[in-house]
């Protein structure tokens, strides 16, 4: 190799990385198409000749608020921003930003694993072969906090049929048996005589015993003397959980319950004022459906939903 070819090479490898930041900016980051795709202006530090971390978060969020480059904003650029932020920051902001967006994670819902895009996870006993009418009552019934009489009575009512039924055959006869217990109005279903007990029972569409019916209106009556001593159904249910549903973080179906401590004590307290057919295991799954207990899995997206009704002021009246 000639000597001239020898000095040319190191003339060229010596260049100045001023020079070669110049060709970069005027070449790739002030090109108006990859602006499009990466909008971010590349800025240097006053104090140092390099690109400084600063300077490039800066430029970021600088972008993030213009307007007339926000639809072009995608994902990565918002996380590109969001680490170079981080690392510029202090100790204390990044530990105050660790938590933030850990609680942003555990409010939104996790997706189910292998099936359809955009389904959410449900507690394991909700499957593919569930009927729809148990999965809407998983997903909006279920576990949320009820505070009205009428409700509490209908879920009571429901609950002491599972002697007989599942909840999707139960769930199926709901407006039926609304139908026929008035809306579940204790007041109303009190005052039912034999005759009504026997027309009810003789209703095929529902397939009740002479006896579940006959319960349902002795339970209303004792409803009723509640209400005088208490001044609704509702404040002496909840009484019993401290008018504050308990929050439960199971992750198995096997560690969910059939009964607990307070199912148990409100169980032996409504058999004495006269309640027929409101056994512990009964009373936990009425605690359950009426939302004074959450038994929805932690990995179930009902669960922080139910949560966060749950931690809401007693709204009781």
């Amino acid at each position: 190799m000639s000597k001239p070819n020898v000095r040319r090479q190191a003339l060229e490898r010596n260049t100045s990385f001023k020079d070669t930041q110049k060709i970069l900016n005027q070449s790739f980051f002030q090109n108006k198409s990859l602006k499009k795709v990466y909008p971010i202006g590349l800025q240097k530090s006053t104090s140092s000749s390099s690109l400084s971390l600063s300077s490039i978060s800066l430029s970021l969020s600088q972008n993030s608020n213009d307007s007339s480059q926000a639809d072009s904003l995608t994902p990565l650029d918002e996380n590109i921003s969001l680490a170079l932020r981080l690392i510029s920051a202090s100790p204390h902001e990044r530990r105050e930003h660790g938590v933030a967006n850990k609680t942003i994670h555990q409010q939104q819902p996790s997706l189910l694993v292998n099936t359809e895009p955009g389904e959410f996870k449900r507690c394991n006993w909700i499957t593919k072969n569930s009927d729809k009418v148990y999965i809407e009552f998983h997903d909006e019934c279920w576990g949320v906090p009820a505070y009205d009489d009428n409700k509490l009575f209908e879920l009571l009512a429901m609950s002491g049929l599972l002697m007989d039924y599942n909840w999707t055959e139960i769930i199926k006869r709901k407006e039926t048996l609304r139908e026929v217990f008035a809306g579940f109005d204790p007041y109303t279903v009190a005052k039912m005589e034999e005759k009504e007990i026997i027309e009810i029972a003789s209703n095929k569409a529902l397939s009740l015993a002479d006896s579940r019916v006959m319960c349902i209106v002795d339970n209303a009556k004792c409803i009723m003397k509640i209400v005088r001593e208490c001044g609704s159904f509702s404040s002496y249910i909840w009484g019993f959980v401290n008018h504050k549903p308990i929050i439960n973080k199971y992750k198995y179906p096997r560690s969910v319950p059939l009964r607990s401590p307070k199912a148990e004590a409100l169980s032996k307290d409504m058999v004495k004022r006269g309640f027929r057919f409101v056994g512990p295991v009964i009373v936990h799954s009425f605690m359950q459906a009426a939302g004074l207990t959450i038994d929805h899995l932690v990995d179930c997206y009902r669960h922080c939903e139910c949560v966060s009704l749950a931690e809401r002021p007693w709204r009781h009246i």
